[in-house]
């Protein structure tokens, strides 16, 4: 089978189509999934830029979503013909978190979906949500899950609620999305009109261009009236002053990431007098993700998808993604 696969110690030149073995059939508690579909995050940027290590030919890709070929023996839940999506954290099935690392992560500490076949544990996997293509599956592996994760499970968003989100990539559209399909307001940062255009097509209620208004944290606490409800913190330390300052007393701030650097200065007397909840995370459980699907069904809400890239030209897609050009998800097709 083919299979796209990354040369240490990485680099988008590094990225190469290889013929590897044929996984076979699966075996008992174990599905085999012809893969069609996947979508690109900043972790799978990190791993294939070389930022974040990796074994020699690792294949690429947390994201994977297929039509399931065959079943081991002991598999129910899933038979020949249905649409799957993959785990970003397989041991993770259910209850609170428990994994410290990215041992089991695909396309991490394991092979991930850069390949047209996988043989994997069925457990592994979710179920699809009807209507749903492959790449648009794949997006609700690690984007979708940490935004659900973010304003549903952990924030408890309730309608009426008010939500700031930063920039406009993979998890903040997701996140925009799901807070308006749960009567939430919406504010929302990007240093691009353009795309705070789109933003506000999709539902949300005020925006604001960071690279003219470097003190957005002030004018976003006066939109929502005091602070708003939740923030979805994608930023990391370069933008977590501005949004402790915008988040209300009491509010919520998920930190789930780095774009601006992993380690800076944490305004901690700020935090203490908003009596802020800083919650760091990392996507969430298999049980997470299927009742995301269940929510996804129930409100008809579809992936905003950017480009689709062939998985052959997987080192573009991950120009276009380095680029900061996306709105949304940048998908990968085969």
């Amino acid at each position: 089978m083919k299979v796209m696969a990354l040369k240490a110690p990485g680099g988008l030149d590094r990225l190469t189509m290889e013929e590897r073995l044929d996984p076979g059939a699966p075996g008992p508690g174990m599905i085999r999934v012809a893969l069609h579909g996947s979508s690109l995050n900043y972790h799978d940027l990190g791993i294939v830029t070389g930022n974040m290590p990796s074994a020699d030919g690792r294949v690429p890709l947390a994201d994977g979503a297929g039509i399931v070929e065959a079943v081991g023996e002991g598999v129910t839940a899933l038979a020949p013909g249905d649409l799957v999506v993959s785990c970003f954290f397989p041991p993770w099935q259910d209850g609170p978190p428990h994994i410290p690392d990215f041992a089991h992560t695909p396309g991490d500490g394991v092979d991930g979906f850069a390949a047209e076949f996988a043989v994997r544990p069925a457990d592994a996997f979710t179920r699809a949500p009807k209507g749903y293509d492959a790449v648009e599956a794949a997006t609700i592996t690690t984007a979708g899950l940490t935004a659900w994760r973010a304003l549903v499970v952990e924030g408890g968003l309730k309608p009426g609620d008010t939500v700031l989100l930063l920039g406009t990539g993979g998890v903040s559209i997701w996140a925009l999305q799901l807070a308006r399909a749960m009567g939430a307001r919406v504010a929302i940062t990007s240093s691009s009109d353009a795309k705070l255009e789109q933003a506000r097509a999709l539902g949300a209620e005020w925006t604001i261009n960071y690279r003219r208004h470097p003190e957005w944290g002030a004018a976003v606490a006066e939109w929502s009236g005091g602070g708003v409800d939740h923030v979805v913190e994608v930023g990391g330390p370069a933008t977590l002053a501005q949004s402790i300052t915008a988040v209300r007393v009491d509010g919520h701030i998920a930190l789930i990431g780095v774009l601006t650097g992993v380690a800076g200065d944490v305004p901690t007397a700020a935090l203490m007098a908003k009596q802020a909840r800083l919650q760091g995370l990392i996507v969430g459980s298999r049980a997470m993700q299927i009742d995301f699907v269940r929510a996804l069904e129930a409100t008809g809400i579809r992936p905003v998808i950017d480009r689709r890239f062939p998985l052959d030209l997987l080192a573009d897609a991950f120009a276009h993604q380095q680029s900061g050009e996306h709105f949304g998800k940048v998908g990968i097709e085969w």
